[in-house]
């Protein structure tokens, strides 16, 4: 019984947050290309199911682009910039630095997108339609993305490091990083089930196998069974580099089995197993109702990703639509700077 009320609940919560977003920012509109550019959603779905089926894991990794955008000034393209003489590209930053994926797509889909509609579509909204598509291709839920976004000017390396959270942050920490953003505590739930695709580096939780919090014992929340089969993965003192599923279960499918893992001490990130396992934590009645009800989780996951697509937009006459996704109009590609080459790995941090 009380595990239907907390669905009530937090299902309500769903119906105000989607039904006030639209007045949030009402620039912002499901509709804002049908007129400028109307086969935009054919033309990003055929990309990325073309590529999907030569790298599965391209699904996750758009997903956490958008998010990884989203957290540093606004969902305005800003990762996309590379480095120039006056641009510091966030790259480089901590938690992107040979870890984010899926740059080479964006372009590919900005360079389709340009082609049938030249300079009317965002990169900023391009990332937003890409981790919408990439959900629904890995069988998880639809939203309507709204759109009208424009691309920043700038990137912040310094906000890169400060507001993307890494894998080793404790409850308290990641929910302070998610208000920091205007998200709740549901947010921070609903948006870290994305980790039921995709895949991490050892160098991500290799602590939590030998040295959890410099303790010289293994994390004492880790499935011990999980533990062994994942040290035999990440040999402690190796390079860090190899890879393994965030969701043991179905890892290339978008399902509710990421929390349906952690009541089994399944998680694999630190952060993942902190929403189940932080004594009295008030994540854990949230957990156990998207274990148990998927279509729960769905409405929040598209609720909160909707959510955050709103962060610090750019609308009307700011900001510019960049031609190239990785360089601001009038700034030549042959005056940039080398950037950090983008990981063919998921180096996954916290949520998303």
């Amino acid at each position: 019984m009380n595990s239907l009320r907390l669905s009530a609940i937090v299902l309500c919560c769903v119906v105000v947050v989607v039904g006030a977003l639209p007045f949030s920012n009402a620039q912002l509109d499901p509709s804002f290309y049908n007129t400028s550019c109307s086969n935009l959603h054919s033309i990003v779905r055929t990309v990325l199911s073309n590529v999907s089926q030569s790298d599965p894991r391209i699904l996750a990794s758009l997903i956490r682009l958008h998010f990884h955008d989203c957290f540093v000034q606004g969902c305005d393209a800003s990762i996309l910039l590379n480095d120039t003489a006056s641009i510091v590209s966030e790259q480089s930053a901590g938690p992107n630095n040979n870890s984010i994926r899926g740059l080479d797509v964006v372009n590919q889909i900005k360079t389709a997108v340009e082609n049938a509609c030249p300079g009317i579509v965002s990169c900023a909204d391009i990332l937003a339609l890409a981790a919408e598509i990439s959900s629904d291709l890995a069988n998880g839920p639809t939203w309507q993305v709204l759109l009208g976004r424009r691309d920043s000017l700038t990137a912040n390396q310094t906000l890169a490091n400060q507001n993307l959270p890494p894998p080793t942050f404790t409850l308290d920490q990641l929910k302070s990083s998610f208000a920091n953003q205007g998200l709740n505590t549901t947010d921070l739930v609903a948006l870290s089930g994305a980790h039921t695709i995709g895949r991490a580096k050892c160098s991500s939780f290799v602590g939590r196998l030998y040295n959890f919090n410099n303790t010289g014992n293994p994390d004492s929340t880790l499935n011990t069974t999980l533990l062994q089969s994942l040290q035999a993965i990440c040999p402690n003192g190796g390079a860090g580099t190899n890879l393994t599923n965030l969701d043991l279960t179905t890892p290339d499918t978008f399902d509710s089995n990421y929390y349906s893992n952690l009541l089994l001490q399944n998680g694999l990130l630190q952060t993942d197993q902190e929403l189940f396992s932080t004594s009295g934590a008030d994540t854990i009645p949230i957990v156990n109702s998207f274990s148990s009800n998927q279509t729960l989780f769905f409405e929040n996951f598209k609720a909160s990703m909707i959510k955050m697509g709103n962060i610090g937009v750019l609308t009307g006459t700011q900001g510019e639509v960049r031609t190239q996704c990785n360089f601001v109009n009038g700034n030549s590609s042959s005056l940039s700077t080398p950037t950090t080459n983008q990981s063919s790995e998921d180096g996954l941090v916290s949520s998303i």
